[in-house]
């Protein structure tokens, strides 16, 4: 990508022109070492404050900025760490109320753009980009697509601990966003990223990871974190207890649960009332397991509900598109066509493998019976010949 630059002279050359406008705004700035290029560019990095307050147009302040990055990547790879670093923390603090978030979006994405593409600086700058959408709220204008960040990460070559931490910046920056599908795959990555050794560390993330799921309201199946290490090592705690409840408990499991732990639902910051939306919901896809025709009355007693309210139930249960059925309103019962299992254990395996082998077996039958029409038909034409 092509950066603009500040004036197309020399780096030393660049830094005094650049020196010398930002003291004409005001700004406080040491004089030049003469010698030393990372230290003046540093020097008027961090003066470049003045830019915000004393410059109203973006087109200009886009120059100045841009100048700066046009510096920093003429300065060798090696020495390029703390300017970057302090370019980042200048453009990504913004203050409270700023509404110039979406021009330093696209300046930190100058930056960004600009570093070869395996620089491992450039992981520090998309960590800010994340931080900065987040607090502007302007996720929209940073890529977030989990595919893209997992091949980024694959070449930037960083360590264990920053991946970590770009994947709660990421998941940070959806939640932000209300984007709650995509933020549960972030947390899931992320818990995958601990071994057997270090899971026990991750009790926070593993947490955090439930309640992301939890909280969304299109996810209705929770069974695969349980085999996640660091949600193993959360047995025996009430979020853990919870969890499982949400995978293979009932509605009535779920109301004693909040009975008796009312304060820590509330520490997580979900909704009592959309937790009992979505166990009801789960609480019917149990039912519809294993039952083929399903009563309203039934429906009405364990979903703890009148029965008024039946119909409309079954309704947003087929929006779910967890289970389908049929209404017989005459014999008021519900006709379960099909349904998605809330669990998928080993025999569910087994069940998929000879429903596989019988469509092979069919397929195979297929394939032999065309065979032979095949066959069929040259012999008739030669016979006719």
């Amino acid at each position: 990508m092509s950066i603009p630059t500040f004036i197309d002279v020399e780096v030393t050359d660049q830094t005094n022109e650049l020196r010398s406008y930002l003291k004409e705004l005001g700004g406080n700035i040491p004089e030049s070492s003469g010698e030393d290029n990372v230290k003046d560019l540093l020097n008027c990095i961090e003066a470049s404050d003045v830019c915000w307050k004393e410059i109203n147009s973006e087109t200009d302040l886009e120059m100045v900025f841009n100048g700066i990055i046009s510096m920093m990547l003429l300065i060798p790879a090696e020495l390029n760490e703390e300017p970057v670093h302090l370019f980042c923390k200048k453009l990504a603090d913004c203050p409270k109320g700023d509404k110039k978030g979406s021009i330093r979006l696209r300046i930190l994405s100058n930056l960004f753009h600009g570093l070869e593409d395996k620089s491992h600086l450039k992981a520090d700058v998309y960590l800010s980009l994340l931080r900065l959408s987040r607090d502007a709220d302007l996720a929209s204008m940073v890529i977030t697509d989990l595919d893209q960040v997992k091949k980024w990460i694959s070449e930037w070559d960083i360590g264990t601990k920053k991946v970590q931490n770009m994947y709660r910046a990421l998941h940070e920056t959806l939640i932000a966003a209300r984007n709650s599908e995509h933020a549960t795959k972030v947390m899931i990555e992320l818990l995958g990223t601990y071994t057997e050794d270090n899971a026990s560390q991750a009790r926070d993330d593993a947490q955090r990871c439930i309640v992301t799921c939890l909280e969304d309201p299109n996810t209705f199946l929770f069974d695969h974190l349980l085999t996640l290490k660091p949600v193993k090592f959360l047995e025996g705690a009430p979020i853990h207890d919870l969890l499982t409840i949400f995978v293979s408990g009932k509605l009535s499991d779920y109301q004693q649960f909040y009975k008796n732990n009312k304060p820590f639902i509330n520490s997580l910051g979900l909704s009592h009332d959309e937790n009992l939306r979505k166990m009801r919901l789960l609480t019917f896809m149990h039912m519809a397991e294993t039952k083929k025709d399903i009563e309203y009355e039934s429906i009405q007693k364990e979903m703890d509900m009148p029965e008024s309210e039946v119909e409309n139930f079954i309704i947003d249960v087929v929006k779910t598109r967890a289970v389908q059925v049929k209404i017989d309103q005459l014999q008021k019962k519900v006709v379960i066509t099909s349904t998605t299992h809330r669990t998928f254990g080993r025999q569910h395996w087994q069940l998929l493998h000879q429903k596989l082998i019988k469509w092979q077996t069919n397929l195979s039958n297929v394939q032999t019976s065309l065979r032979a029409l095949e066959i069929m038909q040259a012999q008739q034409a030669q016979s006719a010949q």
